[in-house]
């Protein structure tokens, strides 16, 4: 087991372990034990009472943090000539269609989200196999597979994102950065918070938010009041 570093001692002494903090707490301590050299990510995990397994308890959506995620989001806009400067306008970062499927072809996936129209799924299709392990599966639930080719663009820079809960029961999910001011921080929390509350799946039983943590990237895990949180 690897030797704890100062830095990630002296963080894990300001983290009470025996105390599921407030979101206003949790989102000023989330920044005060950041030891990381760079602007780390803030991070959410929520466990919840689903079983992934089946399909009607499968809880996937999507949501518009209010302040955005902080990251710099790469957007591939696969659109026919027609939607092309509609894109451009909106603000993506890579237009085209075919040149582009021959690069994903070749192994390009220098991006973060993909963005289409339904008329090009056909050609995007085969190439599930190369995006979609690696999250970049245009998605009619996720809003990547619209008529509505510039919202799409802009909802994605402005800070739309997309969750899934994993084969664990939990959603993970970045909510910002640690120099985000703490209220910016809580705010996102809470939006995402609202988002899975309102998706609780009507065959879910129990407890549906089991547990809430919020960490930034290298920092440890901080228990959020799951019942203050949701409230």
């Amino acid at each position: 087991m690897a030797k704890l570093t100062k830095k990630m001692k002296a963080a894990l002494a300001k983290v009470d372990k025996n105390k599921a903090y407030t979101l206003d707490e949790a989102a000023k301590l989330v920044k005060e034990t950041s030891i990381a050299k760079f602007d780390a990510s803030v991070d959410i995990a929520v466990r919840l009472g689903v079983d992934p397994r089946k399909a009607n308890q499968m809880v996937r959506g999507v949501v518009t943090l209010p302040h955005g995620t902080g990251k710099t989001v790469r957007v591939l806009a696969l659109v026919p000539p027609d939607k092309e400067a509609e894109a451009k306008e909106a603000g993506a970062d890579y237009v085209g269609l075919d040149e582009y499927i021959e690069k994903i072809k070749n192994g390009w996936t220098d991006v973060d989200v993909i963005i289409t129209l339904p008329s090009v799924m056909g050609k995007i299709g085969p190439l599930g196999r190369i995006l979609g392990p690696r999250g970049l599966m245009p998605n009619p639930k996720t809003g990547t597979v619209t008529m509505d080719i510039g919202k799409a663009v802009k909802d994605v820079k402005a800070g739309k994102i997309d969750f899934k809960v994993d084969r664990y029961g939990i959603v993970h999910a970045a909510i910002g950065k640690v120099s985000f001011e703490p209220a910016k921080i809580k705010e996102n929390a809470e939006e995402l918070l609202r988002t899975i509350v309102r998706l609780k799946p009507s065959t879910a039983k129990g407890t549906y938010i089991k547990s809430i943590y919020m960490s930034s990237t290298m920092g440890p895990g901080i228990a959020v009041d799951t019942r203050q949180a949701t409230n």
